[in-house]
């Protein structure tokens, strides 16, 4: 499958358009202040990568439902509460799509 930002796909044509889909994760992982900066905020990153590859995957499973091969126009929106909870949404439109002649 294809995921893309753009809202086409060098050397393929869209053929049909499937719907808008999205995935959404949250980790509620609790995080721990430290004195440590730099440790708190690789613990930040590193959450953040997972929380974002777990949306990317229900995404594509979303997509997938909908027989799309494709999700163009993806925006990736990510918060850090207060709390430390992180939350990433990734909204896209599936798209079935066929290489050009």
């Amino acid at each position: 499958m294809i995921l893309t930002t753009t809202h086409s796909i060098e050397d393929y044509k869209i053929i049909e358009y499937l719907g808008i889909v999205s995935g959404i994760s949250v980790n509620m992982q609790t995080m721990k202040m430290t004195f440590n900066m730099k440790k708190y905020y690789a613990a930040i990153s590193e959450s953040i990568a997972e929380v974002k590859e777990q949306a990317f995957a229900q995404l594509k499973e979303n997509a997938e439902k909908l027989n799309a091969n494709a999700v163009v126009g993806i925006n990736v929106d990510m918060e850090l509460t207060t709390s430390n909870y992180v939350t990433v949404t990734i909204t896209g439109t599936a798209v079935y799509i066929a290489k050009s002649k």
